[in-house]
């Protein structure tokens, strides 16, 4: 499955040329951004554009491989040269042979295997380990890391003969907090992508986006991934407002800035139901002024006798739209919340309230 790089921002429009230009030159490339930006994706888009794309695409992360055992996956080895050694295996090298190796987290490789990965860059031959035999390789190199390995050079973590080997073509990936103009796009993406099967994608309120928008993703577009993904699974088929989703199915950043924005939406959005607040004691009360307003609309005399009488009015006018709405959603109190457009908590207060019937609470 071939997957394209989303976005439209004027800095990914930028990388996408540079990339574009790189892709036909066999340079060895340096992809460099923070965890999540999408490095292996666009190390792809390199290997696609480039005569090699009908050859093999061979990603390894070597940070995720104990050190002991890295050396072999990258280069190979004989049948019994170590303990498990139990048949020939020729490495992540040459199985990418005429196509394009990806070096993920390059800046995790311990600096003994870095000597032996320069001496493989400069000669273009390896060493399978329980083997004298010098083995050609032709590969396109494209590493990438998170790390900044200048700054890994000065504290002797990381070979400086080997960065200019590998950095002869940078490319350096902005974070998702620099170009927020892509996040509705890359979230409708995620949700086409994950969409349940036999449900429509999850479709986001205007509410909901803007706040996805206004969140700084720490873990960048793999967090904004995983985090539709997971409404998809848990809403499948659903428009979702902010109130609809459980904070803690949220990244832990973004529930602050879901919550204010629940309450802003609350605050801007009064409805019939809500014109009855409650006191102290639970029970309904009428704001005076909005009394006044209902009485002199129906030309009657405004006096504290009548009130107790507009409070019932109010009452049954209240249950009345209740019961309404859950008619029309079938007991179902979240679709009646969205009716109403009051919170969900709210809408059960009042159905125990008038003991009205619901389902799905």
């Amino acid at each position: 499955m071939k997957h394209s790089i989303i976005g439209s921002s004027k800095k990914t429009r930028k990388v996408k040329e540079l990339i574009k230009s790189f892709a036909r030159n066999d340079a060895s490339v340096l992809v460099t951004g923070e965890s999540g930006c999408g490095k292996e994706l666009y190390a792809r888009e390199i290997h696609e554009l480039s005569p090699r794309n009908s050859k093999p695409f061979v990603p390894i992360n070597c940070g995720a491989i104990p050190a002991e055992l890295l050396e072999s996956q990258l280069f190979g080895h004989k049948r019994g040269s170590f303990t498990g050694a139990v048949s020939d295996f020729k490495g992540k090298f040459r199985e990418a042979h005429t196509g394009t190796i990806f070096l993920d987290e390059i800046g995790d490789m311990p600096l003994d295997m870095q000597v032996k990965l320069l001496r493989v860059l400069q000669e273009r031959q390896i060493t399978p380990i329980g083997s004298n035999e010098l083995i050609d390789i032709d590969v396109r190199v494209v590493s990438a890391t998170h790390r900044d390995l200048e700054q890994e050079i000065r504290n002797n973590r990381f070979r400086e003969d080997l960065y200019f080997r590998l950095n002869i073509l940078p490319v350096h990936l902005p974070p998702l907090r620099d170009r927020p103009s892509e996040i509705a796009e890359l979230a409708e993406h995620f949700l086409q992508t994950f969409a349940v099967s036999g449900a429509a994608p999850v479709v986001l309120s205007d509410q909901f986006t803007e706040a996805l928008t206004s969140f700084k993703w720490p873990g960048n577009i793999r967090e904004l991934s995983n985090t539709m993904q997971r409404l998809s699974v848990l809403y499948p088929g659903q428009t979702l407002n902010l109130r609809d989703v459980d904070p803690s199915m949220l990244p832990t950043g973004l529930r602050e800035a879901v919550s204010a924005s629940t309450r802003k939406s609350d605050d801007a959005q009064p409805n019939e139901s809500e014109l009855l607040a409650s006191d102290d004691s639970g029970e309904s009360v009428v704001d005076k002024e909005t009394e006044d307003i209902i009485l002199m609309a129906q030309g009657l005399k405004i006096s504290d006798e009548d009130r107790p009488s507009l409070k019932a009015s109010l009452s049954s006018l209240e249950k009345d739209l209740i019961q309404k709405a859950l008619e029309e959603s079938e007991g179902n109190v979240s679709r009646s919340a969205k009716l109403l457009k009051i919170q969900r908590t709210t809408l059960i207060e009042r159905i125990k309230k008038y003991d009205l019937n619901m389902k799905n609470i």
